[in-house]
């Protein structure tokens, strides 16, 4: 057997081989190595494969969280209602800027923004929500969306976990996720479900005017060339990183299938035995699994995790210390905040090897083990 990964991306990319090789030689060939035209090309197929009519590529996720706050003309002050449950890139970018986070409660089921919490965080400051697909499943856009638009505020989805899960509205529409707020934001770090060799990143919109302001910002904050309306930066995702991207996402829905196709394994192993809580699917929307994520007694938590990594089984906490607990959050005093579900959440949560590659000895291994562990007891 070989050795597990959490991600083995060794693995996808042997798979995929001669077609990435090609396009990486393509691109060095061309030596069009920014803005070329394997950017261009890539943000059309994305485009059309999330149903967007525009995707904006750049750097990373996290420039394109910020590049978003930017765009929308959110002011030092103004007050950004986001998850504390959340990887720190949602976060920080809020108070980068001079905006004010607001931490708000998830769902215990979906690990997602929780909108009882939302509607009644809502002040006269607040101007922006940030909802995040956390581990591959949905938050509830419909309710965030209608309490957005009850209290005219931006709604900027951050889908770096999710990209490739549809959401169901109560209508009958579907929608990819990061299409449905104003603006929606991704990462194509290696380890994610479309991930590049590299950093990289992506806005989406379907607002003409909002798409311009994002590729204005993200190009030094300039409308033609040496000409700079306003202060910008320098977020480009490469053309080597779009080449490989453009190849990947041709696999992406195989790829969430076989994610899927391991989670719907790993539950029929699990969901019987007494301390554990398998992900929860909602009838809203796909489950696409970044991340497969347990819920564990939390006396047991701890022990499960030295438990795996004794017999070589990596496994992750995501995330030990909620964004309000932070150091870097101390200034606005966040560190009072009661939030229950979130330091519930953060006590008992532990992640499995999750990824595309997975061999059947592996699988079995790793269930084999959990079972073990809970038989000992």
């Amino acid at each position: 057997m070989n050795k597990i990964q959490m991600v083995d991306l060794m693995a996808q990319y042997e798979r995929i081989k001669p077609s990435v090789d090609a396009a990486i030689q393509s691109v060095i060939t061309k030596a069009q190595f920014i803005n070329g035209p394997e950017v261009s090309t890539f943000q059309e197929e994305l485009s059309e494969y999330l149903g967007v009519k525009h995707v904006i590529p750049c750097a990373n996720g996290t420039d394109a969280l910020q590049i978003a706050m930017m765009g929308l003309g959110l002011q030092p002050g103004d007050e950004v209602i986001t998850p504390s449950f959340t990887y720190i890139a949602t976060t920080e970018v809020i108070a980068l800027l001079g905006l004010t986070p607001v931490f708000v409660e998830v769902d215990e089921e979906t690990f997602c923004m929780d909108p009882i919490s939302l509607a009644k965080a809502i002040t006269p400051k607040t101007k922006a929500i940030v909802p995040v697909h956390l581990y591959g499943q949905a938050a509830n856009m419909e309710e965030i969306m209608r309490i957005a638009n009850a209290h005219n505020l931006y709604v900027i989805e951050d889908n770096a976990q999710a990209i490739g899960c549809d959401y169901y509205f109560s209508s009958g529409d579907v929608a990819k996720t990061g299409t449905i707020g104003h603006i929606g934001c991704t990462s194509f770090f290696p380890s994610k479900n479309l991930g590049c060799f590299g950093d990289g990143g992506a806005m989406m919109t379907n607002d003409d005017e909002l798409a311009s302001k994002l590729r204005m910002i993200a190009n030094h904050g300039q409308s033609k060339r040496y000409y700079h309306d306003q202060v910008g930066c320098n977020s480009r995702l490469d053309s080597v990183q779009a080449a490989v991207l453009r190849i990947k996402l041709q696999h992406l829905d195989s790829y969430n299938d076989a994610r899927q196709n391991l989670a719907a394994h790993y539950d029929s192993e699990f969901q019987s035995i007494p301390g554990i809580t398998i992900p929860v699917r909602k009838a809203y929307s796909t489950h696409v699994y970044h991340q497969y994520t347990l819920q564990v007694n939390p006396e047991l938590r701890d022990r499960l995790h030295e438990y795996l990594a004794e017999r070589e089984i990596p496994s992750m906490i995501y995330y030990p210390v909620p964004a309000h607990r932070q150091l870097m959050f101390s200034a606005f005093g966040c560190d009072s905040l009661v939030l229950p579900v979130t330091d519930y959440l953060t006590e008992r949560v532990i992640s499995l090897p999750m990824h595309t590659e997975m061999k059947q000895d592996q699988r079995d291994y790793i269930v084999t083990t959990v079972q073990s562990f809970f038989k000992q007891l």
